[in-house]
């Protein structure tokens, strides 16, 4: 019987053509799965000596001070900082510290590694479906989401399986646990009425270009955002996706794509191409779609987000999520017709199987091409004709319906306040000038109409305008403690709002 080889030497077996093929892990991916390399001799002895000089240059033996009674904390932490953090992208580091040091080290850490068990884990995984979340209970409720329990059971599967490659530990602990049900989100898609109206909505209120770009490509919101206009050929439509832009730490970072099949290049149509042509006159800036306030800075995606929930909202449309747009693109592009293959290239898939798991979604019109299908084989008739001939039968043409009016809405140039109407009868006009110390300092006036509160506010911004100018004499004179005085003091002229609400 031959002899079995320990756990992490790797395997060694004869191949086909007659030589000896070593294979070992090197290593684990965020998913936990493992990651091998291999070695070819022509004779087992040779490949034994490769297979263990690849152990060694891959750093197969553990740290001197890493044993098998060590602190389960005290090796992840170990693992994290030494094989897993070198790899990952400033918000991919955030989200392992705050899984790691925030919810399994409090709660694992000081069980020694060899002695953690899969009941230890199961308990701990219960717990935090429980009661696991530190803040924002009131908004959230007390228990984790069942994406974040898989996520620690990840940190946890992953730096196990390197111990035992390391041969802290024979068996993983974690392997055999029990998690939540995977459940996706629900993506919603815009019908074409809808996407009328949002487009038309789009341009009133100066993101048509970005919006309809994205609806003809499926580019992921931080790619669409990073694009140059270096990055599109405008004679041959090649656009080149190389960057994304993301937030990680209260501030954008642009970066490379996290897979090589996302850096790719993908042709826009002629009339995409021309529209982008008339935006680029009308642009100062490297960046496609750069921030508004911000020199030489794309959009936040944090902007993007809440501008497509009001366009949403001011075009009478569901609500749908930005990453919705690129799955009505890859549902648009099957219902046409496009090949899975050429699809799964376009939209930075690594796989169509990838494309197939988690983008393909049966609409009605995809039912209704499968229906006549059926009713051509069974039935032996052609496609139903406005005399409803055939098994299946052809609804009516719905009326005309009027055209989309976009909403307009009011938009306040810098430094005339605000007003807003708190009820029927009460208004209330806000001024929040910068003062000398630096900080804002806002007053209100009141009044029960619009008109009214318009001309008030007006009175209000001159007189604090002039209260500034006196302030910033008094700063220049020495004088900061009556400067102050200027900027804290109430609004004391005009009618209040208790007296309003009275």
């Amino acid at each position: 019987m031959a002899k079995r080889r320990k756990r992490g030497d790797g395997s060694v077996h004869l191949r086909k053509d007659g030589r000896w093929e070593g294979r070992v892990v090197v290593d684990y991916d965020d998913k936990g799965l493992p990651i091998t390399k291999n070695v070819l001799a022509k004779t087992k002895t040779a490949c034994l000596e490769k297979l263990k000089a690849l152990k060694e240059s891959c750093g197969e033996k553990p740290n001197e001070n890493m044993r098998p009674d060590m602190a389960f904390g005290e090796w992840l932490d170990f693992w994290y900082q030494n094989y897993s953090k070198p790899k990952l992208r400033p918000k991919s580091q955030l989200d392992y510290e705050n899984s790691i040091y925030r919810h399994i080290v409090p709660a694992l850490g000081k069980i020694p590694l060899s002695e953690l068990t899969a009941n230890d884990l199961q308990q701990f995984y219960a717990q935090l479906k429980k009661s696991g979340r530190l803040n924002r209970t009131e908004t959230y409720g007390e228990g984790l989401s069942d994406r974040m329990v898989r996520a620690c059971h990840t940190r946890c599967l992953t730096a196990l399986n390197r111990a035992i490659a390391d041969g802290l530990i024979r068996v993983n602990p974690a392997a055999d646990c029990k998690l939540p049900p995977q459940n996706p989100k629900e993506m919603q898609l815009l019908s074409r009425e809808e996407m009328q109206r949002f487009l038309i909505q789009a341009k009133e209120e100066g993101y048509y270009e970005l919006f309809l770009l994205e609806l003809a490509t499926g580019l992921r919101r931080g790619e669409v955002l990073a694009l140059q206009w270096d990055d599109l050929d405008f004679k041959t439509g090649a656009l080149r996706i190389q960057r994304q832009v993301y937030r990680a730490n209260g501030e954008l970072v642009v970066s490379s794509p996290k897979t090589k099949a996302a850096l790719r290049t993908i042709i826009l149509p002629p009339a995409l191409l021309g529209v982008l042509e008339e935006h680029r006159q009308q642009v100062d800036s490297r960046w496609m779609f750069p921030s508004p306030t911000k020199q030489d800075l794309p959009l936040d995606p944090a902007t993007v987000r809440k501008r497509l929930q009001t366009i949403l909202e001011h075009a009478g449309c569901k609500k749908v999520r930005f990453h919705d747009l690129r799955h009505l693109f890859v549902t648009t592009a099957l219902e046409n017709g496009m090949d899975m293959k050429t699809l799964s290239a376009i939209i930075g898939h690594v796989s169509a199987k990838t494309t197939l798991n988690v983008y393909t979604h049966v609409t009605d019109t995809m039912r209704q091409t499968a229906a006549v299908k059926i009713d051509r084989g069974i039935g032996k008739c052609e496609p139903p004709s406005g005399s409803g001939k055939g098994l299946l039968t052809q609804t009516p043409n719905p009326p005309p319906k009027a055209p989309f009016e976009p909403y307009k809405g009011k938009i306040r140039k810098p430094g005339t306040g605000c007003v807003t109407q708190i009820n029927d009868h009460l208004w209330e006009g806000k001024f929040s000038p910068k003062w000398p110390d630096g900080k804002k300092h806002s007053r209100s006036v009141y009044a029960s109409t619009e008109t009214e509160c318009e001309e008030k506010l007006a009175g209000l911004i001159q007189q604090m305008k002039a209260e500034i100018a006196e302030a910033r004499r008094l700063v220049s004179e020495g004088n900061w403690e009556a400067a102050m005085v200027l900027a804290t003091q109430k609004q004391a002229r005009g009618t209040r709002k208790m007296d309003l609400l009275a």
